[in-house]
């Protein structure tokens, strides 16, 4: 494997460029960013090697890393260019609509649905670092689509970004993230939300916010050019993650409007449980 070009040269195309630079020290990274400061900044930074728009056609692999509402037009594009040898990966949040698009395209085969679970509140290419991706789960989907000989190029990649791989449905990928990605974003803007509206009235609200309050809203730091896509790409499942999340809201809202001690108690103790579940995933 001697080249990549990335497409989406923010924290995750950004972070994907620097550990393959890492690991191939030899290797072309080609990439282009819809931000012409991002691109430079790629450049300096060492993300890429060589700013360019399109990949060459003796390109190994081609990463796209954009907002999930753009994937979808994006990879018909790439596939229609790219050479026969050249695998294309897309690192999306969501993967149910982008597998049913890309199903009858006659390089189908040269396409691989990938999501990193990996990132942080912050954007750009700033952002990226080497070791964003080290011993992070990568959900494959739909392998067996993917053509054997190009698969071992993005093998060969994990491997050297010591990636752990995991296999799923694309459906099912996206119900399951609803609830542990993408639901807890939204709770997290929300959260976010509700206090600056509070902070309008009291302007020293903040002074006695602690590290509960910072690590709960720190996902509201997120790039909304990132999430308000994947909000919408994602909709049903989310919604459904939605109606679950408000449900219990207001069940717990009407323990503490009745002043139910002992039911809030027995509420919380149950839910205590998901520390066992946490731990057990460590």
């Amino acid at each position: 494997m001697n080249k990549i070009h990335i497409v989406g040269l923010g924290l995750l195309g950004g972070s994907f460029g620097l550990g393959a630079r890492r690991k191939f020290p030899e290797m072309t990274i080609t990439g282009t960013d819809i931000s012409t400061q991002n691109q430079k900044d790629a450049l300096t930074l060492g993300i890429i090697t060589k700013a360019q728009d399109k990949p060459d056609l003796d390109t190994d692999i081609v990463i796209l890393a954009t907002p999930a509402d753009t994937l979808g037009d994006l990879l018909i594009q790439t596939l229609d260019k790219v050479g026969e040898n050249t695998l294309v990966i897309d690192l999306g949040s969501t993967k149910s609509k982008l597998c049913l698009q890309l199903a009858g395209h006659p390089k189908r085969k040269q396409y691989l649905a990938g999501h990193p679970i990996a990132g942080t509140e912050y954007s750009g290419p700033k952002a990226a670092f080497a070791d964003l991706l080290d011993r992070k789960v990568m959900i494959l989907c739909e392998m067996e689509k993917t053509d054997l000989h190009l698969k071992e190029k993005a093998y060969e990649l994990f491997d050297a970004l010591n990636l752990k791989l995991r296999f799923m449905d694309p459906d099912e990928h996206d119900r399951h993230l609803a609830f542990v990605s993408h639901l807890s974003h939204i709770s997290s803007f929300m959260l976010g939300k509700t206090v600056l509206q509070k902070m309008e009235d009291e302007k020293n609200i903040f002074d006695m916010a602690g590290s509960g309050f910072a690590s709960t809203v720190r996902l509201a730091k997120s790039s909304p050019a990132m999430w308000a896509p994947i909000l919408t790409e994602n909709k049903d499942n989310i919604l459904a993650s939605l109606d679950g999340y408000i449900s219990n809201l207001t069940a717990l809202r009407e323990k503490i409007a009745s002043s139910d001690g002992e039911g809030i108690y027995k509420e919380l103790e149950e839910i205590n449980k998901i520390r066992d579940i946490l731990d057990l995933g460590r």
